[in-house]
């Protein structure tokens, strides 16, 4: 079974970069080889993580997380990316937790590959 680590640094708004990367994130989690799939988020990514946000696309990017998470995907967020913008504190979409570098560190290691937008 591949072991594959998407990691998504692009903010969920203003560009199609993190949108693209949840895609094929499901795409390979959904895929019949059923590999496994890590998300990891960084930067202004680590925002996927927050539940009630008014969204203009019709699945929504919280849906899209949701549906990676029911697909078995494991996502975390960056600690530091997210202790920088204030939001360590607020609950995170179920499924979803906060991880280190040390955490990106031992998924990269575990990767047969390593994607990044």
């Amino acid at each position: 079974m591949q072991n594959i680590l998407i990691i998504i640094n692009a903010p969920p708004y203003g560009s199609e970069r993190c949108l693209s990367g949840l895609r094929l994130a499901i795409a390979l989690a959904d895929h019949e080889n059923k590999p496994t799939v890590r998300v990891f988020l960084m930067s202004d990514a680590t925002v996927l993580g927050l539940p009630n946000q008014v969204e203009g696309t019709s699945n929504g990017l919280q849906g899209m997380v949701e549906a990676l998470v029911d697909l078995g995907a494991e996502i975390r967020l960056c600690r530091t990316c997210v202790l920088a913008r204030g939001i360590a504190e607020l609950p995170l979409i179920a499924g979803t937790a906060i991880g280190t570098l040390v955490d990106l560190a031992e998924m990269t290691l575990a990767a047969d590959k390593v994607i990044t937008f």
